[in-house]
């Protein structure tokens, strides 16, 4: 084969796509075809990342939006040099391949976020260039260009259509994240055909209007008018670019281009033949010629990118030592020396003094502490910053170019927010975290359900958990919000009681690298608890002894948050009537649920049937710890609007019924 044309190494892409979604019997072939143009011209002329090393600090971020078009991506990595062997993609859609439906962060080496939720992977690309943003801002100097990357995103209509892309636009233009670039797939084709019924939006004009600068009318198959396109958004760092490629679905398909028969099912063996004829592709399924690999020169220029930053980087820690120490340790994802100490401290001072505030206060007070520590704790809320109390002193907006900007102002964006937090947690070097009211947490809920799925280092901060809000009533009171929460894999829920089981909460939520951590807290004042050294040390295991009447308990009352106090009071007074109570608080089942059994039995002894579960949320979730003998005081309805003195007794949440309960359990 003679030196290939740009055509020939995009059909390269194309036909990888064609060929592994045929022999999958499943996927999308249309995008794939639609945008292998443009994404051949980014990554071969601009793209900068090495194959050979996928998690290469300074490389860009490429992020695939509309993630139905996987195969596009899998054919760029392998292209490209990547870890990903034609056999992968032969296995595509296959259990256990590397090549799965959607593009997954914790499977294919290059893959920076799962996408797939549409409009998630763009919002995770705002928070990608976030970081980007911010690390430049501390760590830079005028002759150290050290953090210097962009972050590149595909996306289609139905990332566009969803409303977190409104949310997450808006922020970026408002930022002014200059080294993002988007690409819209213009190619007015869905699922259910012409979009021209049911999405009519002038997207230039909006994107405009967001703050970002677009460039409108580019054909998606003519690499230069895309190269032009792309050096008109790298001239200028002041505000994202939106290029708006006009492209057509399923390229180069004589039957199927430009029809919504080519976004999501196999082209078919007549039409697949057609295609190669039509485009002048005369190699067989999963054939690629040798010149065409050559033609896609990553490999070696990653090296040579890498290495140029190594040498950079070595000079910049003779000069900056400690930043370059510093930054080194957040990229690896290590805490300071020091900071389990520091926090240990700041438990026992806490468990020392007993203050009696809100756990939502208490929680201010742990971010006070652990702020100062961690320059990698960057956070804000969604519009509630006053409620939530997600501040703390010094704390600066990240709108600012200040070098020490770490508060994000969020606005009402619950789920642009959250998966901004994810984009964050995945770029590397920051633990973010956000906060909004509990029962708003079903606005952010996919991307907190994404979290978990890739195991991002984000912490979902809810406040105002319970019927205990008071006044704003059932639209704002939560009750199957824990028990929803607690059944996403790998998430873990914090409901603490006070004041030290809050700090410890967020000392977890820190510290577990694996995953997220949602951390719940109350409107109202909580009482604190006495514990000995050892029960503080094990709050950490998610659930612990609080109070025991010695020997084998008569009943055990299991409780959470603010119903841990009052399950406190029932036990003095079952003590009163000879019943000897044991009080198990349990911040977080998630963690007592991993504990080993030996643990798990001494907390929770089988022999005693008698048991009690107390929480203002929905009670099925309890059914587990108080099994087919035991009880449990829940809510099973919607709130209502008093306050939250009138509400608790109103719903049962009484020291009687606790003990009438206990008591009534043969």
């Amino acid at each position: 084969m003679t030196t290939p044309s740009r055509r020939d190494l995009a059909n390269a892409l194309r036909f990888l796509a064609i060929d592994a979604v045929e022999a999958a019997k499943s996927g999308h072939p249309g995008m794939p075809m639609g945008m292998a143009d443009i994404a051949e011209v980014l990554w071969n002329d601009y793209l900068s990342h090495n194959p050979n090393n996928p998690k290469w600090f300074n490389r860009d971020r490429f992020v695939l939006s509309n993630g139905h078009g996987s195969m596009l991506q899998y054919a760029l990595l392998h292209l490209s040099g990547y870890d990903l062997p034609i056999e992968e993609l032969k296995r595509f859609r296959q259990l256990e391949s590397r090549t799965p439906g959607h593009p997954e962060n914790f499977m294919t080496p290059g893959v920076e976020t799962t996408t797939g939720p549409l409009g998630q992977g763009f919002a995770n690309a705002v928070g990608m260039a976030l970081a980007e943003k911010l690390l430049a801002q501390r760590y830079n100097r005028p002759e150290f260009q050290i953090v210097d990357h962009r972050t590149w995103v595909f996306l289609g209509d139905g990332c566009l259509m969803e409303g977190i892309s409104h949310e997450a636009a808006s922020l970026a233009g408002t930022w002014g994240l200059g080294k993002l670039v988007a690409f819209w797939d213009d190619n007015r084709i869905s699922i259910d055909g012409n979009v021209e019924g049911w999405f009519t939006d002038d997207t230039p004009a909006r994107f405009e209007a967001y703050g970002w600068r677009v460039i409108r009318n580019v054909d998606g198959h003519d690499p230069q008018e895309i190269r032009t396109a792309i050096e008109t958004a790298l001239r200028h760092d002041d505000k994202p670019t939106l290029i708006c490629c006009r492209t057509t679905i399923g390229f180069g398909s004589p039957n199927k281009a430009g029809k919504e028969s080519s976004h999501g099912a196999p082209l078919g063996k007549d039409e697949v033949a057609a295609t190669r004829e039509a485009l002048g592709w005369p190699h067989g399924p999963f054939e690629i010629p040798q010149a065409i690999y050559d033609g896609w020169r990553a490999n070696n220029a990653g090296l040579v990118r890498e290495h140029q930053w190594n040498r950079l980087f070595d000079a910049y820690a003779k000069q900056y030592p400690q930043l370059a120490e510093e930054l080194t340790r957040r990229v690896r994802g290590e805490l300071p020396d020091g900071f389990a100490e520091a926090a240990e401290a700041f438990v026992a001072k806490l468990q020392n003094e007993g203050p009696t505030v809100a756990s939502r206060k208490a929680s201010q007070m742990a971010i006070e502490a652990f702020a100062p520590l961690l320059p990698e704790l960057v956070g804000g809320s969604a519009d509630l910053a006053h409620s939530n109390l997600t501040t703390w002193k010094g704390s600066k907006s990240v709108a600012t170019p200040d070098p020490d900007a770490r508060y994000v102002y969020y606005g009402v964006r619950e789920f642009a927010m959250t998966a901004i937090s994810n984009g964050l947690a995945l770029h590397g070097g920051f633990i973010p975290f956000d906060a909004t009211f509990l029962v708003f947490s079903d606005y952010a809920r996919n991307a907190v359900r994404m979290s978990a799925l890739m195991g991002a280092h984000a912490i979902h901060v809810y406040t105002h958990d319970s019927i205990g809000l008071g006044e704003d009533g059932p639209t704002h009171q939560p009750i199957e919000h824990l028990a929803s929460l607690r059944y996403i894999p790998g998430n873990d829920v914090w409901r603490p009681c006070d004041a030290v089981e809050s700090a410890v909460a967020w000392r977890f939520a820190i510290e577990r690298r694996e995953g997220p951590s949602c951390l719940v807290f109350s409107r109202q004042n909580l009482p604190h608890q006495p514990r000995t050294p050892e029960q503080v040390r094990a709050i950490a295991r998610g659930g612990y002894v609080l109070r025991d009447a010695g020997g084998t308990p008569d009943v055990i009352l299991i409780a959470t948050g603010s119903e841990v106090g009052l399950a406190m009071q029932a036990a003095d007074v079952l003590a009163g009537e000879g019943v000897k109570a044991r009080v198990v608080s349990m911040p977080s089942t998630d963690v007592f649920d991993r504990q080993d059994a030996d643990y798990r039995e001494s907390v929770l002894p089988r022999a005693v049937r008698r048991r009690v579960a107390i929480e203002a949320g929905v009670s099925d979730f309890w059914a587990k710890y108080v099994g087919l003998d035991g009880a449990v005081i829940g809510i099973d309805r919607f709130g209502a609007s008093a306050p939250a003195e009138v509400l608790f007794p109103h719903f049962g949440f009484t020291v009687e019924r606790v003990v009438q309960a206990a008591k009534a359990i043969a």
